[in-house]
């Protein structure tokens, strides 16, 4: 073999490499969001196409912060949660599918607190306070079905503590990934987290992965998930594909994809530190999808603070187990995913 043969061998390799041989063993340890006092969480699924909303209840209140990177985002009272604007507490946050139509699960949402007496005191009545943020389903079946209020008040019906379900439901039942102009995309979903801290301290995460890149494991740098070649039988790896000069003269469609999630503890702290903690939250997104924050996708992190916990915490250490947690969230809802449509899922690779 010469030399010129012996390099277009090492290019090929690098680009495409067997989706199977490219997933390693990963080990998950059992957590939930729902494990930080004070956090249920429901789930609505639309059973007539894939799609969906996931709420996460907080009814008497918890400290809130955001942080929205991706330049596509689609979002809901997110301006509320900035330091400097008065209303420091949150009732709940939604997670929806459906493009910018999913922000009506809010709705929904603030008719349930309502009913049930939750929300922030005025002069007219209580008013739930309920940001939202959503992500980009509409081409996986029928883009005409889309969550809608009844979707959101459902969703809280189901709210509970405990084990959540993960994977092809709520607002990862219809996300995808590795979606790169040429490449067929793999199953994504919604997956959950917990660090529990022998002093009783609790950092939980729940993500809707629906993100332009593919998926790594943090520990090993190894694609689980993306976009993989045209007959499906290998990973395309987007940044090897961008590093051979493949795909960078492509525009990628704007706002069609989105990973959107939150983190929450127990821990006791205000907007500003809760804004902190959103933004090194992000930094679990950097982990486990490459590329991430593209102008494709609209990634959002809210942060919660239950306030339950009577131990002080340290806001910068607590942003750092958020941002595993995010990490490891994010494995897992792409892990426990389901294919539909003939849209391959991790376990069909199995």
């Amino acid at each position: 073999m010469n030399r010129r043969s012996f390099l277009a061998v090492l290019t090929v390799g690098a680009l495409y490499e067997r989706p199977g041989g490219r997933r390693p063993p990963l080990q998950q340890k059992e957590g939930f969001i729902t494990d930080v006092d004070g956090i249920k969480v429901g789930h609505f699924t639309e059973s007539r196409r894939p799609t969906g909303c996931t709420v996460i209840l907080c009814e008497s209140g918890a400290v809130g912060g955001v942080d929205v990177r991706g330049s596509a985002p689609g979002t809901r009272e997110t301006d509320l949660l900035k330091p400097i604007n008065a209303v420091d507490k949150v009732n709940a946050v939604v997670l929806s599918g459906g493009s910018a139509f999913g922000l009506d699960t809010a709705t929904g949402v603030m008719r349930y607190l309502e009913e049930h007496n939750f929300g922030f005191s005025t002069a007219g009545g209580k008013v739930p306070i309920v940001p939202a943020a959503i992500l980009y389903d509409l081409t996986v079946g029928d883009g005409k079905i889309r969550p809608t209020a009844d979707s959101g008040y459902k969703a809280c019906t189901n709210a509970k503590t405990g084990p959540i379900e993960e994977g092809s439901v709520g607002a990862g039942a219809g996300a995808t990934v590795g979606k790169l102009i040429g490449a067929a995309r793999m199953k994504g979903g919604i997956g959950t987290s917990s660090i529990k801290l022998p002093n009783g301290l609790v950092v939980g995460a729940i993500v809707a992965v629906n993100a332009m890149g593919d998926i790594i494991d943090p520990k090993t740098g190894k694609i689980v998930a993306g976009g993989r070649t045209s007959d499906g039988k290998a990973f395309l790896n987007i940044m090897d594909t961008y590093r051979a000069g493949r795909g960078v003269t492509q525009s990628t469609r704007p706002g069609q994809n989105s990973t959107i999630g939150l983190v929450a503890t127990n821990a006791r702290f205000d907007k500003t530190q809760m804004t902190k903690i959103a933004e090194m939250a992000h930094d679990g997104f950097a982990r486990a999808i490459n590329p991430t924050h593209t102008l494709a996708d609209g990634d959002t992190i809210f942060a919660l603070s239950t306030g339950t916990s009577s131990v002080t915490a340290d806001h910068g250490a607590i942003g750092a187990l958020a941002a595993e947690a995010v990490s490891e969230a994010i494995l897992r809802g792409v892990m426990k995913a389901k294919s539909v449509l003939g849209i391959p899922s991790y376990s069909d690779l199995k």
